[in-house]
């Protein structure tokens, strides 16, 4: 994707897509008009350059960027070692003992598997590991008092390291076990701004609380930031666990709540009830979890649920008024355009009981399924998870290559229906270099597209990151906001917005 962005930047191109012949590829090409029966034709194994030239000169210009950027990536290869295997590496350093390890999911269990036989612990951020490996690897390091922090675990704060997709953040005394990666970067992240900090954020994978593995590494993480001097508060945060773990869980966190120091509990989308019964703090959003964990690690008392956006009435009104004015009777619906899994799964569980249907990749009820979501066309309100497995085989994470997201965004700003467009916004570590240059481009130019047909889309942003990182914060804002997009704190607050104007548009309706 990174080698298509720049050949299209040649003088007449039109379009470019090089990569292999995988059928995501194969798809784009359709999407894009650069499929053909040769291109069709090639196999998953094959790699390929596909261009739509306006001349003879345009393409040879373009096949000799391409050799440049090929020819730049063997340079940039061969500029500093890296030790092939772990053997080599521990022989480099002895003391090493945490992996992160990224490797197609046939090979991940047998080197995470090697790694916990050397007694390093792992985060292992490879997918596609079945629960039975997943398992296997848990139950070892468990025995071996080991962490096993995956697999598909996007990010990790240890000892103030960020690992993965992560963020720089202020270090202080709460602690996040997180079966979720961008809802804990989203944690830690809140947590900062709050003027505070993490003492470490440490990661499971988002199947351990099913019942297949039973919260093995959960377990773990939580009992290593209980045994922890430095952690005073402790966040739990996942999607609702299977019953039995549920129960296991809390009756951990109730004994250290009850004598050693006070928990919070996310379970996104589930029922806040069931912590309050084992006598937790439970947080309705992750930033509802962040202001009620920051508030416990000063001694001070707990702040009111979060079930709104924090702004003053009267403003919010303006605002409203301000967007929906300018938008034409056949706009009435949303799109939530995310990176992030987990922040477009907590959008959809605080919507879904207003709005009914939520259209997705990943769906909340099963009729709600958008199938080939790369070339389907989208309807009504629908939210999509640009990190899902159909977008990203073969290619970068969105967080790092934002390329189908912006392209989805311009494709849509066609729609007469489409009102409001909610997109997250993640820097830190392991992110593109500058995601709100493309993000704030192909916002701009759907307003540019809406308008030529006599409509106003609006956009709502929420940033994930912090003024220490190397995109930082206020740059990253202003970015978004030279664009025309409302850019606000946190990923509730961003759909508690969609909300109120949806229900503005809609006569009352929500």
């Amino acid at each position: 994707m990174i080698i298509s962005k720049e050949l299209k930047k040649v003088p007449g191109i039109k379009e470019a897509l090089v990569g292999m012949g995988t059928d995501l590829n194969l798809d784009i090409a359709k999407v894009t008009g650069l499929s053909s029966p040769e291109l069709e034709a090639i196999t998953p194994n094959d790699f390929f350059v596909a261009l739509d030239c306006e001349n003879e000169e345009a393409e040879a210009a373009a096949l000799k960027a391409l050799e440049e950027q090929l020819n730049k990536k063997e340079e940039s290869r061969s500029a500093a070692y890296y030790p092939p295997t772990l053997t080599s590496a521990l022989k480099a350093d002895p003391k090493i003992n945490l992996a992160l390890i990224s490797v197609p999911g046939r090979h991940a269990y047998d080197v995470a598997k090697d790694a916990l036989d050397k007694n390093i612990n792992v985060m292992l951020f490879s997918d596609n590991v079945s629960m039975e490996e997943e398992k296997k690897l848990k139950e070892y390091a468990v025995s071996k008092e080991l962490l096993m922090m995956g697999p598909d675990c996007g990010t990790a704060v240890v000892n103030g390291l960020p690992l993965a997709f992560a963020n720089v953040i202020h270090k202080g005394p709460i602690g996040i076990c997180g079966a979720s990666g961008t809802g804990t970067q989203e944690l830690t992240i809140l947590i900062d701004q709050l003027g505070s900090g993490i003492t470490q954020a440490l990661g499971t994978g988002g199947r351990d609380l099913k019942a297949e593995i039973g919260g093995l590494m959960f377990k773990q993480c939580l009992n290593a930031l209980i045994a922890d001097p430095d952690t005073k508060v402790i966040i739990m945060l996942s999607k609702p666990p299977a019953d039995h773990v549920a129960k296991e869980i809390l009756a951990i966190a109730k004994e250290c709540n009850d004598h050693i120091k006070p928990v919070v509990v996310d379970f996104i989308g589930g029922d806040p009830n069931l912590p309050k019964e084992y006598g937790l703090t439970a947080a309705y959003n992750l930033e509802d979890a962040a202001r009620k964990a920051v508030a416990l690690s000063k001694g001070e008392p707990v702040p009111a649920d979060m079930l709104d956006i924090d702004m003053p009435k009267d403003e919010l009104e303006a605002l409203i008024e301000r967007e929906t004015s300018k938008m034409a009777p056949t706009q009435k619906y949303y799109r939530g355009f995310f990176s992030g899994g987990t922040l477009a799964d907590e959008s959809m569980k605080l919507s879904i009981g207003k709005l009914g249907h939520i259209y997705s990749n990943i769906p909340l009820k099963p009729e709600d399924k958008i199938e080939n979501p790369l070339t389907a066309e989208y309807k009504e309100n629908t939210c999509i998870d640009f990190g899902e497995d159909e977008f990203t085989e073969g290619k970068p994470h969105p967080m790092i290559d934002l390329t189908l997201r912006c392209e989805r965004i311009l494709r849509d700003a066609h729609d007469p229906t489409l009102a409001i467009l909610q997109c997250d916004c993640v820097i830190g570590y392991g992110s593109n270099a500058n995601p709100a240059e493309e993000l704030s481009a192909a916002i701009a130019k759907a307003k540019e597209i809406a308008a030529s047909e006599g409509r106003y889309i609006s956009a709502i942003c929420s940033i994930v990151g912090t003024e220490g990182d190397p995109q930082n914060l206020t740059e990253t804002r202003k970015q978004l906001e030279a664009a025309g997009a409302i850019v606000v704190r946190s990923n509730a607050q961003s759909t508690y917005l969609v909300h109120h104007m949806l229900d503005k548009l809609n006569g009352g309706k929500y």
